[in-house]
């Protein structure tokens, strides 16, 4: 799955554009290598993401094209 629709599935960041602005911007990191909204995204990968002067850190647990709004949290895991 694409970096930037998995973002916005996880609700990590709320719009796929935004997504796409902050890989652009270099923000969104995965296993320490910056990334392009196109970079595909597997389980197991560590995502880093800038916002403002702190960082967010997770791990992908699971990979779906989608999920409701309570399931979300479990795509990923705060490191």
């Amino acid at each position: 799955m694409r970096l930037d629709k998995y973002l916005k599935v996880s609700r990590l960041i709320k719009r796929r554009t935004v997504a796409n602005e902050a890989c652009d911007a270099g923000r969104v990191m995965i296993n320490d290598r910056p990334a392009k909204a196109s970079a595909d995204v597997k389980v197991g990968d560590i995502i880093t993401i800038g916002f403002g002067n702190k960082d967010v850190k997770v791990e992908v647990l699971a990979v779906q094209e989608t999920v409701k709004k309570e399931e979300a949290k479990e795509l990923f895991r705060y490191l």
